[in-house]
């Protein structure tokens, strides 16, 4: 089998499923990515380059599709060259978001496109207005129906898509949600998982245990987007409760989305001066390896997670299933996964006072949470474990795809259309 993969940060979201289709040598799988150090045995990497940078001074609504344009002619170009090799892939699956797929049908168009759909911006619906602490301009309404240009591009390519929760699926337009199946990438639940000797090494005075008061709030960056200023502002009340707790939190001081502060300082700084608490007992992290961020999992008595209504942070799950007991915000697609008081808790997004007191309550009675972190954990091996569930799913449309079988999104048959045969371009792009 031979398959074309393009993300512009290898290997993105495709990293399990090319470590299995690679474990058999009869498959032949290409990559196609920006420059980066990571590797997999078994994957031919190709490194494309951007003809040029975006059009300085070009308007700030179209920037952003002329730069999918950009990376999209990049992409193309190296599929061409593949093609001129008399290299022909049974299937072409690629992340939508950055343009990468949006011209891969003009190369071969006879070849099935599956295409990865993470969000779909609305403005008065979701994230872009949920705050009203960093409210949406008028210039931002507009700006929002543009952004999604590279998103039209990569719904009318492509054959068939995928998004990993039902919310995220459900913001697209209707008529594209019928070509959407719902596959989340998946959790590793054999190396994601509770250990009751887990401990941590703070700094060279402190370790902390399974068994100790550990609150935690873990993110890849403290932004307002992951209900940073929120639980900043959670810590006093936190604390006042449960004096004793050690809050560590987690993530680095850049923006993953949304905007920066207007003031150009990290949000981290700005909060650390507005909010009082006991400095001491809170412990600022940064972004850790992996080995210790499970670490931190596996100790935690009580893990919040905030977010506004967006994309779904893999933390999350992995925190379930390492059988933490996590606080969520009352979000979607939060509420697409916690049952309130079955497998987690949900709270208020807005509400310092609301999240305090159920982390204390947590942390007062620890032995009431049993049942809370087993349920969690049990929620994430039944629907996003990603050996038994998961990654078969997406395995499966692989197949389908490339047998010409399009499912519809409930997993019945569904009839397949024509596939048209369309004269191959014989060069990409222009020279631009």
């Amino acid at each position: 089998m031979k398959i074309l993969f393009a993300h512009q940060n290898f290997p993105g979201q495709y990293k399990h499923v090319c470590m299995r289709l690679a474990k058999d040598p009869a498959n032949d799988l290409v990559f196609l990515s920006r420059a980066n150090r990571n590797l997999i045995k078994g994957v031919r990497r190709i490194d494309y380059e951007l003809a040029r940078a975006v059009t300085p001074n070009i308007h700030h609504y179209i920037g952003e599709a002329e730069k999918g344009v950009l990376y999209g002619q990049a992409v193309a170009r190296e599929a061409v060259r593949l093609r001129e090799s008399g290299w022909k892939p049974d299937i072409m699956i690629g992340h939508n978001g950055w343009g990468e797929t949006i011209f891969l049908k003009d190369v071969y168009p006879d070849v099935p496109l599956l295409s990865y759909f993470e969000f779909f911006y609305r403005a008065g619906e979701a994230d872009c207005d949920f705050d009203p602490e960093y409210p949406l301009q008028y210039d931002d309404t507009l700006r929002l129906r543009i952004k999604n240009t590279i998103n039209y591009w990569g719904l009318d390519a492509s054959d068939w898509g995928v998004s990993p929760t039902q919310w995220q699926r459900s913001r697209y337009p209707a008529h594209y949600q019928q070509k959407i199946s719902v596959i989340h990438e998946g959790v590793d639940t054999d190396i994601v998982k509770p250990d009751p000797k887990a401990s941590i090494v703070i700094d060279e005075n402190l370790r902390l245990a399974v068994g100790d008061e550990v609150v935690t709030f873990v993110v890849r960056n403290l932004e307002p987007y992951r209900g940073f200023h929120t639980f900043m502002r959670t810590i006093p009340e936190i604390q006042k409760r449960r004096p004793k707790a050690r809050i560590v939190i987690c993530g680095g001081d850049e923006i993953s989305y949304g905007r920066p502060h207007s003031s150009g300082r990290p949000y981290r700084e700005i909060l650390l001066k507005e909010v009082q608490f006991d400095h001491s007992k809170v412990h600022f992290v940064g972004k850790i390896p992996y080995s210790i961020y499970l670490q931190l999992l596996q100790v935690s008595a009580a893990h919040v997670y905030l977010t506004y209504p967006f994309v779904l942070s893999w933390s999350m799950l992995e925190s379930m299933a390492a059988e933490c007991v996590v606080i969520g915000s009352r979000t979607p697609p939060v509420e697409e996964v916690i049952e309130d008081g079955r497998n987690g808790y949900l709270v208020d997004f807005f509400s310092p006072v609301e999240i305090a007191e159920r982390v204390a309550a947590v942390l007062a009675a620890p032995a009431k949470q049993t049942g809370i972190r087993k349920a969690a954990r049990q929620t994430i091996v039944d629907r996003y474990d990603l050996a038994k569930v998961c990654l078969p799913k997406f395995l499966n449309l692989v197949d389908d795809l490339i047998a010409r079988r399009l499912p519809a999104p409930s997993g019945e048959a569904a009839a397949a259309p024509a596939w048209q045969a369309q004269k191959q371009v014989e060069q990409a792009g222009t020279a631009d």
